[in-house]
């Protein structure tokens, strides 16, 4: 059974996947790496000669290549599940775990990261916040679990998934 972490920029989705990967000994993937190892250049690039779209298309293609995979554990992008084919992708390839943060958390978490080409310019908690409120109803809708990753430590929450994952096999 694969697992699938998808969540905000700054949930934790990398840090806790990598901790889950271990505890489980599984392999772990994060889905922006891929396509930057594959790209050979960095998100911020992408997006600056692509735009949102193009990169967009690219996540969507490492999302399936990967997601085809058995017993993984899987970071996605913070917007991955804007589009409704990786929603599919996710729901019918392995078990989806929602890592929630406040906005609070999440600001501390982003504001030094220029990695993030739809955080750059003008008032970050506002685009955060603007962010959630699209994604957060996709997010809640394709999770087969929620786990808020707020003042906890990545292996805490890892256990906290392991646990819930025990409970459902």
């Amino acid at each position: 059974m694969n697992i699938f972490l998808i969540g905000s920029m700054g949930a934790g989705k990398t840090t806790i996947g990598r901790q889950l990967a271990k505890r489980l000994k599984r392999p772990f993937f994060d889905s922006d790496h891929a396509l930057v190892e594959r790209c050979g250049v960095d998100i911020p690039t992408i997006f600056e000669f692509e735009g949102e779209s193009g990169f967009r298309d690219r996540e969507s293609q490492i999302i399936d290549e990967l997601s085809k995979q058995t017993d993984i554990v899987l970071a996605t992008g913070g917007g991955a599940v804007l589009r409704p084919e990786n929603r599919k992708m996710l729901a019918a390839r392995g078990t989806v775990i929602y890592l929630r943060v406040t906005l609070e958390n999440q600001h501390l978490r982003t504001s030094a990261d220029r990695n993030r080409p739809l955080l750059q310019g003008g008032n970050l908690m506002e685009k955060l916040k603007k962010l959630r409120d699209d994604r957060e109803p996709l997010y809640l809708a394709l999770a087969d679990h929620t786990v808020d990753t707020d003042n906890r430590t990545p292996n805490n929450v890892a256990q906290t998934i392991q646990r819930k994952l025990e409970r459902t096999t």
